[in-house]
């Protein structure tokens, strides 16, 4: 078994004002019901335990685009959402920071007796993976958070968090279930352990399924377990740079949501009536909910959808999140009833912004974006944890000359 990765941050404490922790719930909700109407319970579980993504959804929901509030806040937000819709969308999320952590072997219990699972088998597996990143990885964090996230199929993605005071840094660690029935179903892939070799046989003509083959796991020395297969380091400045971003995706988006708009754009994307500045929003979402996995190695870039309750790369963006929230709500509701035309529209917008990467010639003029998105934050409901944007001073440029 391996981690599916794992996220240095720097360490942030704070709390999340309550106009914002909101917000983040509903929008996390209505992007994972849409996840889950497109894409079904294992590609979400799949995509929370990719450090990248994890990172772009903290960024689009409007935290800092780089600190370790993102896990506590995300998890927290999904927690408070999508477990009371548990049974509808057949996800639950147990745990979370420092006491809450303690209930999860009780909340696993309670959702697998109502869902027909082995608990004893997933409350296993929690502790191992614990275990695992407290005990036998010494690498200086003590946990202080663990989520397991569970569908009601059994399939499971633990995100787990832990501190380093020595060097006042986070480390978030990803674990998905699908690691270990991959080697069941590809018995050639094998399972290593860091100087060991081969630790499990999933070839054996004994083999199990998943479930067995997890309790075998938990039976093993979590010595044995796998390092992570992929790193998210984030640097330990606040402010976003040019280096932090992909500037042609970047730029390729902004130039076709506000300069590069084709005649019939809001009729091919039955979004008539929203601004530039919303388009851009729902642009990110769109491409958070149906971009390749490549897309996400610059999460900071997301971070321009609704910007940072801490004023990076610009104030929260209230006014757009809010109509980002309802048309994204409103388009997932349609689909229920079979109208899909909305959604369409959003998935849309990601491949025209993609299509428009491939004209469009990158340049360094972030520091203009910035001053553009400060400068008309107070127009959009701009929020920060430290008060209310105000109007700048003086002229404000254009996006692109």
């Amino acid at each position: 078994m391996k981690k599916s990765g794992t996220a240095t941050l720097p360490l942030h404490y704070g709390h999340v004002p309550a106009w914002l922790a909101d917000r983040m719930a509903r929008l996390g909700l209505a992007i994972t019901e849409c996840i889950l109407q497109d894409f079904g319970k294992q590609e979400y579980l799949k995509r929370l335990a990719d450090p990248f993504w994890f990172q772009s959804l903290g960024c689009v929901l409007g935290m800092d685009w780089h600190s370790s509030g993102i896990t506590t806040s995300v998890l927290g937000a999904l927690k408070k959402s999508i477990n009371p819709l548990s049974k509808e969308l057949g996800i639950y999320i147990c745990g979370g920071k420092g006491k809450h952590s303690k209930s999860t072997p009780q909340e696993l219990s309670n959702y697998s007796d109502r869902n027909g699972l082995d608990g004893a088998q997933l409350i296993r597996a929690s502790k191992l993976v614990a275990k695992v990143d407290n005990t036998a990885i010494q690498d200086g964090y003590q946990l202080y958070l663990h989520a397991f996230v569970i569908s009601n199929d059994g399939q499971w993605t633990v995100v787990q968090q832990g501190m380093k005071d020595a060097d006042a840094s986070a480390r978030r660690y990803h674990w998905h279930s699908q690691t270990v029935t991959s080697f069941t179903e590809q018995p050639h892939a094998g399972i290593c352990g860091i100087h060991q070799g081969k630790i499990i046989d999933m070839t054996a003509a004994d083999a199990k399924p998943a479930k067995t083959a997890m309790i075998s796991l938990c039976k093993e020395k979590p010595t044995h377990v796998l390092t992570e297969a992929s790193r998210l380091i984030m640097p330990s400045h606040h402010h976003v740079t040019s280096k932090d971003i992909d500037l042609k995706r970047l730029g390729a988006m902004l130039w076709l949501t506000h300069e590069k708009r084709p005649a019939d754009f809001e009729e091919l994307l039955l979004l008539q009536g929203m601004g530039a500045r919303t388009l851009q929003s729902l642009a990110l979402v769109s491409e958070l909910i149906y971009g390749t996995p490549a897309r996400f190695d610059d999460p900071a870039r997301y971070s321009f959808a609704h910007g940072g309750k801490d004023g990076h790369p610009f104030p929260v963006l209230t006014k757009v999140y809010d109509e980002t929230i309802d048309v994204l709500t409103h388009a997932v509701q349609r689909s229920k009833l079979g109208m899909s035309d909305k959604k369409q529209a959003i998935k849309s917008l990601s491949n025209l912004a993609f299509r428009a990467e491939q004209d469009f010639a990158a340049k360094d003029n972030l520091d203009d974006l910035l001053r553009i998105e400060r400068d008309n934050a107070w127009k959009y409901g701009g929020k920060t944890v430290f008060g209310d944007a105000k109007p700048p001073k003086g002229g404000q440029l254009r996006l692109f000359d």
